[in-house]
């Protein structure tokens, strides 16, 4: 599987069609408590496009995705590149200024667990009656009509969906962010399925944290399809 990063697709779109680029705001418009500095780069970012790490008392570097371990924060941009870098570059012991351990596979284990931080929201989101799954239901649901919960404000796409029910939904997806970040499978077992390939979620705390905990992700995750050559639907169809 490809791995490349990709950029966030998670805001409103630009002019041009199908087009979700996400606009930023500038950093001196956040305050202070809002920034960190990136250990690598040197550039000082919002804490929403940053992963945290403290030094535990092995001396091991730890992912601290929630923010909470206690301790000094050492940040990075949330980037596979800039992760795997700093990760063989020395930039943890520069900036803890000692000796330090960085476990083998961090850059994987930071993915692996905003991945798991991304499905583990859009459970919370179902159990909640917050989401909802299935071409129709989405369709329908962004078209205004049949889901008591209003038009979604936030819209995930299988990263490994057919071409044509993707072209569909981002022809009435209009202003809603879109993310294609997780494939049928992982999306279905949130929904006690096999597969589920479009997914909507309600507008509310669930969507916000979801697109800036997604945003995170894009920086270490693949953008469908993720395979060209078999991609299939909910109902296990294979489409071209």
């Amino acid at each position: 599987m490809d791995r490349k990063p990709v950029k966030q697709k998670l805001a409103k779109p630009t002019p041009e069609a199908g087009s979700h680029e996400a606009p930023a705001l500038p950093v001196s418009a956040l305050p202070v408590s809002a920034l960190r500095r990136c250990i690598k780069t040197g550039e000082t970012l919002a804490k929403t496009a940053l992963v945290r790490f403290v030094i535990g008392p092995d001396g091991c570097v730890v992912p601290d995705i929630d923010g909470r371990l206690p301790g000094r924060g050492l940040w990075l941009a949330a980037q596979r590149d800039i992760v795997g870098d700093a990760s063989s570059g020395g930039s943890f012991a520069k900036a803890a200024r000692r000796k330090v351990e960085v476990p083998e596979g961090l850059v994987d284990r930071v993915e692996k667990l905003l991945t798991r931080r991304c499905l583990d929201l859009l459970s919370l989101a179902r159990r909640a009656g917050d989401a909802v799954a299935g071409f129709e239901k989405l369709s329908a649901a962004l078209k205004g009509g049949g889901w008591k919960k209003g038009r979604p404000a936030l819209v995930l796409i299988a990263a490994d969906s057919g071409k044509d029910g993707r072209r569909r939904i981002e022809g009435i997806i209009g202003d809603v962010p879109m993310v294609s970040l997780f494939t049928g499978a992982e999306l279905g077992a949130v929904f006690g399925r096999d597969r589920s390939v479009h997914v909507g979620v309600a507008p509310g705390g669930f969507a916000e944290r979801l697109i800036v905990e997604a945003g995170r992700l894009a920086g270490f995750r693949f953008e469908g399809p993720v395979d060209e050559t078999e991609i299939v639907d909910e109902t296990g169809a294979v489409t071209k």
